[in-house]
C-alpha cells in the first residue's frame, strides 16, 4: 500500500489511542477546572493590574493559584462519590465556598475596584449590622452574583461526578482531609495588600478566617480603631467678641456630593429645592472639599480644626466648637439623626457638654443603624427644642437619611426618575436618581427646620454655615460609596454661609464673598465658625489654634498651606490604605492598589482624568511620605 493510502489508517489509530486514554487525561481537566476558572475569572476584571506584578508578586500569586487548586481539586475529587457522609460533606463545602468566594468577590470588584481581603473582614466586623443592612438594600443585584456562581459550582460537580471514577478508600480518606485543607486556606498568609498579588478566590476564604479569628476573639485586631469615650483639654473663660451680634448654626448632612444639591441660588432648583428658596442670598463656597470620606474622620476635623492625620489622644482630647463656644457663654446645642449606637459614637457623645442634646435614638428607638431616624420625625421632635434655645446659641445640625442604602419613602416627592436600588453598572444613573431622590427629602425636612428659626425672632440675628461629611462615588472612577479614596467625587461637597443682613460686618462679608470660588477646605469652615462665635483672635485659645490647619473665611487670607488628606485616621481605620495632601488646586493622591502618587491639578481637570505624575504636585509627595510615612499599601502584612 502506498504511503498516502497508509495516512488515515494511522490517523484513526492516533484517534483512537487518544479517545482511549482521553478519562484518564479528563480528570485532571477536570480537578482543575475551578482554579483555571479562577483565573479566567480574575484575568476578565484586572488583566490590567497583572501588568505591573513583581517577579516577587507572580510568585505569591502562582502560589495562591497552587493552594486554591489543591482546596478546590481535593473538594471536587471527594464530592465525586456515588455515596457517604465524606462525599456530602464535599460536595456541600464545594458548592458553598466556591459560590460565596467567586460571587462575593464579583460583587464586590464591581462596587469598589478591589477584591474583598483581610483587611476589609476586619474593617467589617465591627458593623456586621450594618454590612448585612447594605446587602439587603442591594440583595437582587448580589444575588445576580450569587447565581451564576453557584450554576458554575453545580455544573463542575455534576460534570466531576460523571467523569472521575475515584477509588473508595482514597476518595473517603480525600473526603476526610478535604475541609482540613479548606480551614487551612482560612489561616495561611496569603499577599492581600498593594496589588493584591492572590487568586480572588483565596484571598476570599483567607478574609473569612480573618473574620472568623477576630470576632471570635482568637486574635486581636489591632487596626480595629474607633472612636472612644472623649475628654477634651480644658478650655479658659473666652470672651466673645463678634464684629456683630450673632447665633451660629451649623448644617452637617451626610454623604451629600456637592452635584447633588443646588449650592448656589437657582431659580429652577430641583435637587434641594427647600433651602434653596429659603436662603436665595446665601455665599456659596464652590470648591469647598473634606480632607477624607469619612463621617468620624470629618466630625472629628470638623468640630476640633485639625487635620486628620493628627494622633488619637489629638483627637480624642482637643477642644470642639463646643467647648470654645461654651467658654464664650454661649447656649450649645447638637440635634442629630444619626443612630448613636453606629461606630460608638455614644462614646464620643458623652463629654459633649452641650445645653441641649438630641439624637436619633431618642426620635425613633429601632432605628436604622446606618440611616438612623427617619427625618421627618427627627424634625418634628427638632422644631420643638429650637424655641427653648437661649441666644446666643450655637447649634449643630446633623443629618444622616443621605447615608447608604438611602431613606427615600414612596410617599413623598421622588421627582427623580427612572430611580432604582439595584447597583448593577448598567442601573447606574437610576440608582443615582435613587440617592437624589433621597437628598431631595431630606432637604425638605431640613426646609422645615430652618424655616422655623428663621421666622423666629432670632431668625434675623442667625448665621447658617452648610456643607457635608464627605460627597458619595458613583463609578467616577470605578468605585461606589465613600470611604475609599480621596477622589473629588467623595471630597468635594456642598457649602454656603447665609449671613442676614446686619450679622457680618462689610470686611467680612467682603472677604468671605471674595472667596466664593477659592479653594477651601473643612478645616476653614471650623476657623470661620469660630470668627463668627468672636473667639478666634482670643489669645486664650492660641494654644490651641497653633495646632489647627483652617483659616478664616472672614479675614483677607487664603489658605495655603499643604493639608494631609486620608480615610485612614487613628480615630477610624480604613478598608484599603488611601491618602495624599492638597494644596490650592493641586492634589496628590493614592490608593493602596497603585504603584505611585498621582497628581491632579483641579483647576484644569475638575473630572481628575489627566494625571500629571507626582512631580507636578512639587513638594507634596515628600510631604506625604513625611506625614504618613510610606505609601498607601506598602505596610507589612
Amino acid at each position: 500500500m502506498t504511503p498516502g493510502g497508509d495516512r488515515p489508517r494511522l490517523l484513526r489509530g492516533s484517534t483512537l489511542k487518544f479517545l482511549a486514554r482521553f478519562p484518564e487525561r479528563g480528570r485532571w481537566l477536570v480537578l482543575l477546572a475551578p482554579v483555571l476558572v479562577v483565573l479566567l475569572f480574575d484575568v476578565s476584571l484586572r488583566a490590567d493590574r497583572f501588568a505591573r506584578f513583581s517577579s516577587g508578586d507572580v510568585r505569591d500569586y502562582v502560589l495562591s493559584l497552587i493552594e486554591g487548586g489543591v482546596v478546590w481539586g481535593a473538594l471536587l475529587f471527594a464530592a465525586s462519590q456515588k455515596r457517604g457522609v465524606e462525599a456530602r460533606m464535599a460536595q456541600a463545602f464545594f458548592l458553598f465556598f466556591l459560590t460565596i468566594a467567586l460571587g462575593g468577590q464579583g460583587y464586590f470588584f464591581e462596587q469598589y475596584g478591589a477584591y474583598l481581603n483581610a483587611d476589609v473582614a476586619r474593617f467589617a466586623t465591627d458593623f456586621t449590622e450594618s454590612v448585612l443592612n447594605q446587602l439587603w438594600a442591594d440583595r437582587w443585584n448580589y444575588l445576580s452574583f450569587k447565581l451564576p456562581a453557584l450554576v458554575l459550582s453545580v455544573g463542575l460537580l455534576i460534570l466531576a461526578r460523571k467523569v472521575l471514577r475515584p477509588n473508595e478508600t482514597v476518595a473517603k480518606w480525600t473526603g476526610r482531609g478535604a475541609p482540613l485543607l479548606l480551614a487551612g486556606a482560612f489561616v495561611l498568609p496569603v499577599s492581600f495588600k498593594e496589588r493584591q498579588a492572590c487568586a480572588p478566590d483565596v484571598l476570599y476564604l483567607h478574609a473569612m478566617g480573618t473574620m472568623l479569628s477576630t470576632q471570635l476573639g482568637f486574635t486581636e485586631d489591632s487596626q480595629k480603631l474607633r472612636p472612644r469615650a472623649r475628654k477634651s483639654l480644658s478650655v479658659p473663660k473666652l470672651t466673645a467678641r463678634p464684629a456683630r451680634p450673632r447665633n451660629v448654626v451649623f448644617v452637617i448632612t451626610e454623604s451629600v456630593r456637592k452635584d447633588a444639591v443646588c449650592n448656589s441660588y437657582d431659580v429652577d432648583c430641583r435637587r434641594t429645592p427647600a433651602t434653596n428658596a429659603l436662603f436665595p442670598d446665601r455665599i456659596a463656597l464652590s470648591q469647598l472639599r473634606a480632607l477624607d470620606s469619612s463621617t468620624a474622620i470629618s466630625m472629628a476635623v470638623l468640630w476640633s480644626g485639625l487635620g486628620p492625620h493628627e494622633s488619637r489622644d489629638a483627637l480624642h482630647t482637643w477642644p470642639l466648637l463646643f467647648d470654645y463656644a461654651r467658654s464664650a457663654d454661649y447656649t450649645t446645642a447638637y440635634f442629630t439623626s444619626q443612630n448613636i449606637m453606629f461606630g460608638n459614637l455614644r462614646l464620643w457623645l458623652d463629654d459633649l457638654g452641650v445645653t441641649s442634646l438630641l439624637f436619633g435614638n431618642q426620635v425613633e428607638p429601632d432605628s436604622n443603624i446606618d440611616l438612623g431616624a427617619d427625618e421627618a420625625l427627627f424634625a418634628d421632635a427638632a422644631l420643638l427644642k429650637i424655641d427653648e434655645l437661649k441666644e446666643p446659641f450655637f447649634l449643630t445640625i446633623q443629618l444622616s437619611n443621605g447615608h447608604y442604602p438611602y431613606l427615600v419613602h414612596e410617599q413623598r416627592p421622588r421627582p427623580f426618575q427612572p430611580a432604582t436600588t439595584s447597583k448593577a453598572p448598567e442601573k447606574n444613573a437610576h440608582f443615582k436618581n435613587y440617592y437624589q431622590n433621597a437628598i431631595h427629602q431630606q432637604d425638605l425636612h431640613l426646609g422645615r427646620i430652618l424655616a422655623q428659626l428663621k421666622a423666629s425672632e432670632a431668625g434675623d440675628r442667625t448665621v447658617v454655615v452648610y456643607t457635608s461629611d464627605h460627597g458619595e462615588a458613583f463609578r467616577e472612577h470605578h468605585q461606589m460609596g465613600h470611604t475609599f479614596s480621596i477622589y473629588d467625587e467623595e471630597v468635594l461637597v456642598p457649602a454656603w454661609i447665609d449671613a442676614p443682613s446686619g450679622t457680618l460686618s462689610d470686611e467680612e462679608r467682603e472677604n468671605l464673598s471674595s472667596k466664593k470660588d477659592a479653594f477651601s477646605f473643612h478645616p476653614d469652615l471650623s476657623a470661620t465658625i469660630l470668627d463668627l462665635l468672636g473667639v478666634w483672635e482670643d489669645k486664650n485659645i492660641a494654644r490651641f489654634r497653633s495646632r489647627m490647619v483652617g483659616t478664616s473665611l472672614l479675614g483677607p487670607e487664603l489658605n495655603n498651606r499643604a493639608l494631609p488628606m486620608t480615610n485612614c485616621a487613628a480615630v477610624w481605620s480604613c478598608a484599603f490604605e488611601n491618602w495624599g495632601m492638597m494644596r490650592g488646586h493641586m492634589k496628590l493622591e493614592a490608593r493602596a492598589w497603585d504603584a505611585e502618587f498621582h497628581c491632579w491639578d483641579l483647576k484644569i481637570d475638575p473630572g481628575e482624568t489627566l494625571n500629571l505624575g507626582a512631580q507636578a504636585c512639587g513638594d507634596l509627595e515628600a510631604r506625604a511620605l513625611s506625614v504618613f510615612g510610606r505609601m498607601p499599601g506598602k505596610g507589612k502584612e
